[in-house]
Order: C-alpha cells, then structure tokens, then sequence
C-alpha cells in the first residue's frame, strides 16, 4: 500500500473533522468526562483491530482523545489511514 499525495489527503479530509499533520492524520475529540473518552477509546480499537491498522491513540486531559492515523512501513497516509479515519468517524 502506497503512501498518498498530501494534496490528495488533504482533499479527502476537507469535509471531515480530521486534519493533515506532517505524514499523519490527527482527529481530536473532547468527551463529557474520563470515562466516556475511555469507552471511545475501546471502540477505536476495536474498529482497530478487526481492520488490522492501529492508530496511535492519547488520551489527555482526562476528558480528550487524540488519534493518529499512519502507515509506519510507507512513512506516511495510506488507503487504510483514510478507511480507518471513516469508519472511526462513523463512532460519532
């Protein structure tokens, strides 16, 4: 799987509330409390791990979830970030 054109990312992105940081996607979510961002949390990983693609996952704050999308062996945003970043989005 190849690494994507960052105007090609950024364009996929433009209606969503992801955004493009350096060779990564960044999405940030803020939750009512502590244990709210945890179970958004494990949903992400679940999603996660049925797709066989991990994304970096933060949480600060106490009530914030940071989630980095990439693809560690193409230095960058492939296909399966931007299929990740979707199906993450449908959590919403």
């Amino acid at each position: 799987m190849a690494k994507l054109d960052s105007d090609f990312v950024r364009s996929e992105l433009e209606s969503t509330s992801w955004k493009q940081e350096g060779d990564t996607i960044i999405l940030d979510q803020e939750f009512g409390g502590f244990e709210e961002a945890i179970q958004y949390v494990n949903r992400v990983a679940g999603i996660a791990e049925v797709a066989n693609h991990h994304p970096d996952l933060l949480v600060h704050s106490w009530n914030k979830v940071r989630v980095t999308c990439w693809t560690h062996s193409e230095g960058g945003v492939t296909d399966a970030d931007l299929k990740l970043a979707r199906q993450i989005d449908e959590l919403a």
